[in-house]
């Protein structure tokens, strides 16, 4: 691409969106399964398809949960969703963005609507445009493995359909990091790479102060609003550490090409569909992730994508803010 012309600033954000975009297939390839892909595969690095069974197929109407929709969606039978495209096991393109996308949250919501006995209208949006279109009505929910907080649920419904939570991510080999973050103190001095206007921003952003407080240098936060390029930057040593979610990350440090070694888990949260504060739909989703759950779809979905260990019993509106011992 030319970008001789452009301003200064401009060049610079083509040339990281198009390195970004040029490693997506590379690694996201890789996948059977939201990470953060980036970065340069190793030459000859082989990538593995995404999983091919269908769970979702077998999934039908249940008419006593479809009674619980409003009738004008009901009339409708169509709902809109804003969906947040990352990377696997959460949501990715495979096979390049003019293929659609596979995964986790797109097999969920596929079942939902199954048994709703509505369409799904996908539109991709960036994660940290979902929530706030969700109260002009722009969507009728959105999905983009949005955890459940308590800065959010002032604004947003929720119904959940998953605990992931919060994890940390080094470059593989990089001792800087000795063993698992359980106190955001070991972060003092380093440079963390995470996700624009995710739960991983304002945790950060939030606890600051922490470094001054037991006298260290403070740590900074680097955020990207693409998610190649927060592990491009850690390949390029630009942050030290990567701070995203604990499936999305578990499963980057699976495929050899990320070059990346998981250091655990930081905090749980509950994930799940969001809505605007008030919505109609809540029960009916509910009810649906239970039947979805009941039946065994839905082991079976987390099954496929590998993340049976985050599953849930029951699906809630609203559940408070997991907390956490600091």
């Amino acid at each position: 691409m030319n970008v001789r012309g452009l301003p200064p600033r401009s060049r610079r954000r083509v040339r990281a969106r198009v390195a970004a975009l040029a490693l997506l297939p590379a690694l996201a390839l890789t996948a059977c399964g939201s990470g953060d892909p980036s970065g340069t595969a190793p030459a000859g690095a082989q990538a593995s398809p995404a999983p091919t069974d269908d769970p979702v197929a077998a999934v039908r109407e249940v008419g006593s949960v479809a009674a619980l929709l409003p009738a004008g969606v009901r009339e409708s039978g169509t709902l809109r969703v804003g969906a947040a495209t990352g990377a696997p096991p959460g949501a990715y393109y495979p096979n390049g963005q003019d293929k659609p996308p596979v995964g986790q949250d797109i097999d969920l919501a596929d079942a939902v609507a199954k048994v709703l006995g509505v369409r799904l209208e996908r539109q991709d949006a960036s994660f940290e445009t979902i929530l706030p279109a969700l109260g002009s009505g722009k969507y009728d929910f959105g999905t983009g493995n949005f955890g459940v907080t308590a800065e959010r649920l002032k604004t947003i419904d929720f119904v959940t359909y998953i605990n992931d939570g919060q994890g940390f991510a080094v470059k593989k080999g990089d001792t800087t990091l000795k063993s698992k973050v359980t106190d955001l103190t070991q972060l003092c001095g380093l440079t963390i790479g995470t996700g624009a206007g995710t739960t991983f921003e304002a945790t950060l952003e939030a606890r600051k102060s922490v470094c001054a407080e037991a006298g260290e240098k403070p740590y900074d936060v680097k955020v990207y609003s693409e998610n190649g390029a927060v592990l491009t930057a850690l390949q390029q040593g630009r942050i030290n550490v990567i701070m995203s979610t604990i499936n999305g990350l578990r499963h980057q440090a699976s495929q050899p090409a990320s070059g990346t070694a998981f250091l655990g888990e930081y905090q749980r949260l509950d994930v799940g569909f969001a809505f605007k504060k008030g919505s109609p739909l809540t029960k009916a989703f509910r009810a649906a992730v239970d039947e979805l759950i009941e039946d065994g779809t839905y082991a079976r979905i987390l099954t496929k994508w590998g993340t049976s260990a985050s599953a849930i019993e029951s699906s809630r509106i609203n559940p408070p803010e997991h907390t956490r011992a600091q």
